[in-house]
């Protein structure tokens, strides 16, 4: 297929536009066809080594020049007729391919619809895929099984949810596997020999927002937030992406019945015929949902007898030592994604019981002196934190960083009655500290220099060591030391993993130094 543009006539137009739509399987004809791939991370580099496979001609392009994106591109050099563009002026403007118009651009999921390659793009008429819809449209093979996709998004809970399906997946025999924004790209996933019986796919906003052709067994909207308004727009239009999750649902539509937000979802979304609405609730479960009845986790969705009875599913003591109440929604929400496609109640209680928590999420770190140390890093808005507050009694909440937009005036004001002390982290952090003086004027407020932040990013160990000295001094027996920042990371630490394993660091080091002195 050779490149086109719309002043070329409606005919060439149209002549794209149905080769395009004929792209739905691996076995489909991709040869020839002229992409352009925006990044060259993780997705960016597994939809551009697949589209090779596939015998597409590519050309990636990347702001960056680093170490990590030269080692990149040169495997992609290796591995076929890939071309790399890399630096500022590579993302300036779209770039050619084999000399003429792209037919296509792959984007990762970060990148802005107003960036500078994809508003050239949308100019141009040129169509942009996420990653997510290319996997799925490469995920039908000739002569291997194709998965079924559980696909799960939200503000909060994502990573959670899905590993929690995915442990009841396999406790019910299933050959099955976590991708997506989770960390193994879909892509991978679709290329490995392994024939899954289903994919359960973390789903971002971003990427919901590039896709356009998924039709998943069983989708999930956990929460809804203010979040990533920078990138959206507005909070209309990230909830409008999320909503797509909800497009063409095949079996089972699941909702939060807590939270109006994503019933209004499901109740607009144009899913297949026979789809049906299943709420989860963390209260007692009406008709058609999974809830919470005596410490139990009941299902009165996938039984014959739902109108008068309830299945036992698992206990909450079966999530583990915290068991918050968006943990408990979570296991919930995982639950009515896996009996969409068959999985029994014991398998459920087995995979909650076999199910790790990732790090830097609701993470007990330590206690001494009758505190309480927990790692939250992995909330990074105000809703996350906001549901790591509402575990505990009397906190000292260490907190701030890059706020992406949002603001802190419902959190503070519905959790200040729990905060004995405040420490700021974070390069600004004048938006939390506002809120703070607002909604919670008696709380003391204890802000850690951020230091010098001309040049590199300042030394997070050190600041991270200091706001937990601060903590410690303003903790008591009976205390929680809550680090859930409500806010991004990278003004001061490279990732909210890097933030988390400061802050055990820094409790190991203090709990170690105060025990040696007691000796």
């Amino acid at each position: 297929m050779g490149g086109w543009t719309v002043t070329g006539g409606r005919d060439s137009f149209e002549r794209h536009r149905e080769r395009l739509a004929s792209l739905t399987s691996w076995d489909a004809d991709w040869s020839g066809l002229r992409v352009v791939v925006t990044g060259i991370g993780v997705s960016g580099f597994a939809a551009a080594d697949t589209l090779v496979e596939l015998g597409a001609s590519v050309v990636v392009v990347d702001g960056s020049v680093t170490e990590r994106t030269q080692a990149q591109a040169e495997t992609l050099r290796i591995v076929g007729a890939v071309d790399v563009l890399l630096g500022p002026d590579a993302v300036q403007a779209l770039p050619l391919v084999e000399g003429e118009l792209p037919d296509l651009v792959v984007t990762s999921p970060g990148w802005r619809p107003d960036q500078a390659v994809l508003a050239a793009a949308a100019r141009k008429h040129v169509p942009i895929w996420g990653d997510v819809e290319l996997a799925w449209r490469v995920r039908s093979r000739r002569g291997k099984k194709t998965a079924a996709w559980l696909a799960v998004t939200g503000t909060n809970g994502k990573t959670t949810t899905v590993g929690m399906a995915e442990s009841m997946l396999r406790a019910g025999g299933l050959k099955a596997v976590a991708v997506g924004n989770v960390g193994t790209p879909i892509l991978d996933a679709i290329r490995e020999p392994v024939e899954y019986d289903a994919f359960v796919v973390e789903l971002s906003s971003f990427q919901l927002h590039w896709a356009e052709s998924l039709s998943p067994v069983a989708a999930v909207v956990l929460n809804v937030a203010e979040d990533h308004v920078d990138w959206h727009g507005s909070y209309e239009s990230y909830l409008a992406d999320k909503a797509k999750i909800y497009r063409n649902t095949q079996k089972a539509a699941v909702y939060n019945a807590e939270q109006i937000e994503t019933e209004r979802m499901v109740e607009e979304a144009d899913v297949v015929e026979g789809c049906r609405a299943i709420g989860f609730t963390t209260r007692t479960p009406g008709l058609s949902m999974v809830g919470v009845v005596d410490g139990l986790l009941v299902d009165r969705a996938y039984i014959p007898e739902r109108r008068d009875h309830a299945a036992e599913l698992a206990s909450v003591a079966d999530l583990g030592e915290i068991a918050p109440r968006h943990m408990v929604a979570n296991a919930l929400a995982a639950a009515a994604l896996v009996r969409a496609v068959g999985v029994e109640p014991v398998a459920v209680r087995e995979g909650l019981r076999n199910y790790l928590p990732g790090d830097h999420r609701i993470q007990p770190v330590a206690t001494f002196d009758g505190v309480v140390w927990v790692n939250d890093s992995k909330a990074t808005n105000p809703h996350a934190a906001s549901a790591s507050l509402a575990a505990f009694g009397s906190v000292v909440w260490i907190a701030g960083g890059l706020s992406k937009g949002v603001t802190y005036d419902e959190l503070v004001a519905r959790h200040a009655r729990r905060l004995k002390s405040v420490v700021l982290i974070g390069v600004d952090s004048s938006d939390l500290a506002g809120a703070l003086k607002r909604h919670a004027p008696n709380v003391p407020v204890i802000r850690i220099d951020p230091g010098d932040t001309e040049g590199d990013r300042p030394d997070g160990a050190s600041i991270m060591a200091r706001a937990v000295e601060r903590a410690a001094d303003a903790a008591g027996t009976g205390d929680t030391v809550l680090m859930a920042p409500a806010a991004a990371s990278m003004d001061q630490f490279a990732s909210y993993a890097q933030r988390g394993t400061a802050f055990i660091d820094a409790v190991r080091r203090l709990v170690e130094g105060k025990a040696q002195s007691k000796e």
